[in-house]
């Protein structure tokens, strides 16, 4: 036993690996987050240890005996609601999963520092944290507020356009509230899965004796133990839950077993004792070769390794370049990204003796969860519920099921609650990454640098699943072009399947990887034809009436892509004349899924007559990863009622039918907004009557499928963005980036600046340093958060944020997306300062200009 004082209170904890496991696991705490124990590489379950910051989940219990432990729910109420208040009020919190360990760093910091901490000193101490989501310096705006004592305003909803704190901020900032792992329930048991060891190979036994055997396993279930359907997929179902004796392995995040304990430890001990007898194939690596005629088939009982081709031309694309004036030939890389969410994916399954099995995600669709765990578990739909636990960070990485369905299907057989979260190691290796793209690109342009042509043949490495794998070298062909306008194209993109780690959704969706290419031919021609970045890009900007890409007739909306050029201006004249090396990227990126689908968005609005004064219930379809829908749900529902913000209650379950698909596209803001106004106003038109479900729907079904008509009207709303990279020529540090985006309406402004400022983080990850690679085996080598080289808050460079409101037609109140727009331009950009710094022209992600810090 271990004896020491929580939060004033004297504690004697049993046997644990480390002081987080006893908080979280023993003694119910949870404020300290566990984004990667025993790492203690991402900071969320930082505490005070006799008044020092310290990093719990590797801290051997034997240390803290006789010490004073301190967390957040130790804190006096004024010291929590200050620091919610600063945190809230700058935008300093997103997903919220990392805020409390970064929470209790700066408190040990302005213990120590007082008004003393600088914006400096908190970066470099702030170096062992984590944040996917704000790019850091919204934190350092909330420490600074706090270090010098400023008054904290708090800014409620007063409707759209307001710079209303985010919804349940202060709940985020403390700790309080929930994410799946976090919540308990009677009875509860622990789920462990057991994953593939050969990214290819035979399974010929699987020996689950030895698990079994363990004190406190429940249950070890495999392949066979699955009544209705083996696989699943979003959309194509081609993804099995488990893998069968039979059957093979077609990546290592292949699940084979799920040990179910009574305890987490004991669960996870007994999955490794799982003994599974393989016959080793040589995994296929190469997308180029695994689309080459006679090649293997890289997954079981599929055939062929092409899971899509998207194509497309217009006019004769060798005779439009060789009458060009200047012609460019380059092969562009780009490389395999990790998410990095903060929140390791975990599920909650609990049955219910007369009602539905209810289900906790934090999935990016909980009505694709429904309808998938409906489907393994041989059920009707009706008998499964999904709520939505909003997440601690996706970015589309959360999009395809991780754990949901095997946690589901041991609850529904038990008869018992059971949870599963994955450690670290297994959510690398199991979700979806972003695509590697190997882009072939030829384009021309006349004497004065108007485009010509542009010739795309673009390979994108998708895995064995299809997960969203075809949409996203889709959408990487529908922006090949970037926002200009090519009088003759001709693109060919397609998705490969290999036995390297799946890759689906991820910010950007393959337009980042597709402009990265785009820019870099821009610079290039410009360079030919004797003008500036600048200044080509505004020649060849698409504008209302122009053929854009695909055949898309541009409509008024686009004129927010020159809004941002010329929003710019100012920064890149000035850094050229100051004799900084410059770097300009322009980007565009949908709005919506598109491409002939009919998308149909629901929400209710319900009037809650026991409430005291009134509550207001609004549901919708979207997932709550940190971006804000849910804050934009209420501010609608504020613009359109009238009624005090404090008492709207947001809620996503699947209780109604309003699910839309994945919260992907950057279009949960459009619709979610559009969807709430409609159900708002059928609301006001009968009076608001408690009790009733007043629905509300915004549909898109004016979209063309690719290639169906001559100009299909490919996405029906795009975002722009225009990114300067301005470096030092002595260091060839990032000085600034300045960052011009057309939102088309911010509803919330200082949401949209977080937006933008965490999409800047990640996009210079991407261009610098970030990489995920596989050894020749289809292994991931980067095994732990550190070695994906993100960047640290000292690494962030400033960053001056304009929002550019060009209004969207027909979208409500002329919203465009802002989720992905934001890192579409900066590796372009990067790329160009760094070629004005040294005259090297790059055509591989990442630059390597950049490091994690140790």
């Amino acid at each position: 036993m271990t004896r020491f004082t929580l939060n004033g209170a004297d504690v004697e904890v049993g046997a644990h690996p480390h002081l987080l496991a006893a908080l979280r696991e023993e003694l119910d705490v949870t404020s300290p987050k566990d984004g990667c124990s025993p790492s203690g590489q991402c900071g969320c379950c930082t505490v005070l240890v006799d008044g020092k910051a310290t990093v719990s989940c590797s801290l051997d219990l034997a240390k803290v005996e006789g010490k004073a432990v301190t967390t957040l729910e130790g804190l006096d109420v004024a010291e929590r609601d200050r620091y919610a208040a600063a945190f809230g009020a700058t935008g300093a919190l997103q997903c919220g999963f990392c805020t409390p360990g970064i929470v209790m760093r700066c408190k040990y910091l302005l213990d120590k520092e007082g008004g003393a901490l600088t914006r400096e000193k908190a970066a470099r101490h702030l170096g062992g944290h984590l944040c996917r989501c704000t790019g850091y310096h919204p934190i350092l705006d909330a420490v600074e507020m706090l270090s010098t004592g400023r008054e904290v305003d708090v800014e409620v909803a007063t409707g759209v356009g307001s710079r209303s704190v985010k919804y349940q901020a202060a709940a985020l900032a403390m700790g309080d509230k929930d994410y799946v792992d976090d919540m308990r329930v009677p009875g509860l048991l622990h789920a462990a899965v057991v994953l593939a060891e050969h990214a290819r190979a035979d399974v010929l036994a699987i020996d689950t004796t030895p698990a079994e055997a363990v004190p406190g396993v429940v249950r070890v279930f495999t392949a066979a133990d699955v009544p209705g359907a083996l696989r699943i997929g979003i959309i194509y179902e081609d993804w099995p839950v488990f893998i069968p004796v039979g059957g093979r392995t077609s990546y290592l995040g292949d699940v084979m077993a799920l040990v179910v304990a009574d305890s987490r430890e004991a669960a996870r001990n007994a999955a490794a004792l799982v003994a599974v007898a393989y016959r080793p194939l040589t995994p296929i690596v190469d997308p180029v070769a695994a689309v080459a005629d006679g090649a293997d088939d890289a997954v079981w009982e599929l055939d062929g390794n092409v899971l899509s081709r998207s194509t497309y031309a217009r006019g004769d694309i060798e005779a439009a370049l060789a009458a060009s004036a200047h012609v460019v030939h380059e092969v562009f890389q780009t490389q395999r990204i990790e998410h990095a969410f903060l929140e390791p994916e975990s599920t909650l399954a609990v049955p219910q003796a007369d009602g539905p099995l209810l289900v906790y995600s934090g999935g990016q669709g909980v009505w694709d969860d429904r309808n998938q765990v409906a489907s393994v578990l041989g059920i009707g739909r009706d008998d499964v519920v999904v709520h939505l636990v909003d997440n601690g960070g996706a970015f589309g990485g959360k999009e395809d099921a991780s754990n949901q369905v095997q946690t589901a299907l041991a609850a529904h057989l038990l008869g018992r609650p059971v949870k599963c979260t994955f450690s670290r190691e297994e959510s690398l290796l199991v979700h979806p990454k972003r695509h590697p793209i190997r882009i072939d690109a030829t384009a021309g342009c006349d004497a004065d640098g108007r485009l010509t042509a542009l010739k795309i043949r673009a390979i994108g490495d998708s895995g064995p699943y299809a997960s969203v794998g075809m949409k996203v070298l889709e959408r990487c062909a529908g922006h090949a072009s970037g926002p200009y306008v090519w009088p003759t194209i001709d693109v060919d993109a397609i998705a490969a399947r290999t036995n390297n780690p799946v890759c689906g959704a991820f910010r950007g969706f393959g337009a980042n990887q597709a402009q990265f290419a785009t820019e870099g031919l821009l610079d290039r021609l410009a360079a030919l034809a004797g003008i500036d970045a600048w200044e080509i890009r505004a020649r060849n900007v698409v504008m209302p009436g122009d053929v854009w890409g695909p055949g898309q007739v541009m409509d008024d909306g686009c004129l927010g892509a020159r809004d941002c050029l010329d929003a710019v201006k100012p920064a890149w004249e000035a850094a050229v004349a100051a004799g900084k090396a410059v770097g300009l990227g322009l980007g565009l990126k949908n709005s919506g899924l598109g491409n002939g689908l009919r998308e149909v968005a629901k929400a209710v609005v319900r009037f809650d007559a026991e409430a005291e004064g009134g509550g207001v219930e609004v549901r919708h379809c979207w997932t709550e990863m940190g971006q804000g829908v849910h804050t934009v749900a209420l501010q609608v529902a504020v613009e359109e009622l009238g009624v005090d913000p404090a008492k709207v209650r947001v809620v996503v379950d699947t209780t109604r039918e309003l699910g839309a698909g994945q919260t992907t596209g950057s279009r949960g803001t459009l619709m979610g907004a559009g969807s709430v106004a409609e159900a708002c106003k059928a609301a006001l038109a009968d009076g608001c009557r408690p009790g009733v479900d007043y629905t509300g729907e915004h549909v898109v079904d004016w979209t063309d499928k690719l290639g169906t008509v001559e100009n299909p009207t490919i996405h029906s709303a795009f975002g722009y963005a225009s990114q300067l990279v301005i470096m030092d020529r002595q260091t060839g540090a990032i000085e600034k980036v300045v960052a011009a985006h057309d939102v088309g309406r911010a509803v919330n402004p200082l949401l949209c600046e977080g937006q933008v400022l965490g999409a800047v983080h990640m996009g210079l990850g991407y261009a610098l340093s970030e990489d995920f690679p596989a050894d020749a085996d289809g292994r991931p080598t980067a095994t732990t958060l550190r070695q994906l080289a993100i960047l640290r808050p000292k690494d962030m460079p400033p960053v001056d944020v304009v929002l550019v409101e060009r209004p969207q037609p027909r979208a409500p109140y002329g919203i465009k997306g802002v989720g992905e727009i934001g890192l579409v331009p900066t590796a372009g950009a990067v790329a160009a300062a760094l070629h004005d710094l040294d005259g090297e022209w790059r055509a591989t992600l990442p630059m390597r200009r950049s490091s994690s810090p140790d």
